[in-house]
């Protein structure tokens, strides 16, 4: 097969370990920056220009598309898609998952597990907001954070009320959500392709980090499921949509809390983590459906 990653850097981690399962399994395969792609749209002949010539005869993609370019990202996959290409991750199911509050709507209403959230249009009526989750502590995050940037632990009212105030005169969205204190600052990544648990790591912040990002100092370590946990990243994978994902959730007293469901997973921490070769179960994933 003739396999595309779009990925604006060929050196990281997960674009190369791709490139190296994908030729282990005798496929031809190249990186794709999906910036750099012209997208050329007329009638009944969709197709793509990049450096020179066109992108023809590509039998799947893997969209490794960074947060800073979900709009020209998505616009390549979708046209992908227009051309009859299969993509491990679809136009939508991308979008959507970049959507912070469209995300925990859509696993709401499949009754998975959330900490509790409050998401108002700067609402003046900060003390209620507040009450709203259970009071002090709070979670205070940008929609437009990753990587555990623009997330602010309030640990008392007055800093909480502040905190959501300035982002308020800022006029920056953000989410407020009740603080799980039994998590310990750890949470799960569970790595789900083609709706199966194949990887799953507890990520642990750093002392005094209640973060857990790998980026931000903490550490990874194998870990074995719940079936409550598995089933539960099972089903907000399939409730976003997405052939692969990682999905973060927290263990509370309740049972697991979804945090986020991420359609470019890193594959760098859960391999080292698990000692699986994640890579080539995506590799796999996309034969099973080309």
């Amino acid at each position: 097969m003739k396999i595309r990653i779009l990925s604006r850097n060929s050196r990281l981690y997960s674009t190369s370990r791709l490139v190296e399962a994908a030729k282990q399994r005798n496929h031809e395969v190249e990186v794709i920056d999906p910036i750099k792609c012209d997208l050329i749209i007329e009638k009944k002949n969709p197709c793509i220009y990049y450096k020179g010539h066109f992108l023809e005869d590509t039998d799947a993609v893997i969209p490794r598309i960074g947060a800073s370019i979900t709009f020209y990202g998505t616009a390549v996959v979708r046209q992908f898609e227009m051309m009859g290409t299969f993509t491990t991750t679809e136009s939508q199911a991308l979008v959507r998952s970049r959507d912070k509050l469209r995300s925990l709507q859509i696993l709401s209403r499949a009754r998975l597990g959330l900490p509790k959230t409050v998401f108002t249009n700067y609402s003046k009526d900060v003390k209620e907001i507040i009450e709203h989750v259970g009071g002090a502590p709070v979670i205070i995050k940008l929609l437009e954070g990753t990587q555990g940037l623009g997330v602010v632990l309030a640990e008392t009212q007055n800093a909480a009320e502040s905190v959501i105030e300035a982002f308020n005169g800022l006029q920056a969205r953000v989410i407020v959500q009740e603080f799980i204190k039994e998590a310990g600052g750890a949470d799960i990544r569970a790595f789900v392709v083609d709706g199966q648990v194949v990887g799953a790591m507890k990520r642990q912040g750093k002392e005094g980090e209640f973060r857990s990002n790998l980026h931000r100092g903490g550490t990874a370590s194998v870990i074995q499921l719940t079936d409550d946990e598995e089933n539960a990243a099972i089903k907000a994978a399939k409730a976003m949509a997405l052939g692969v994902a990682g999905v973060d959730m927290l263990q509370s007293s309740r049972g697991p809390l979804i945090l986020e469901v991420n359609s470019s997973p890193g594959l760098e921490g859960i391999e080292e983590a698990t000692g699986k070769d994640i890579a080539k179960t995506i590799i796999r994933y996309i034969e099973r459906n080309v």
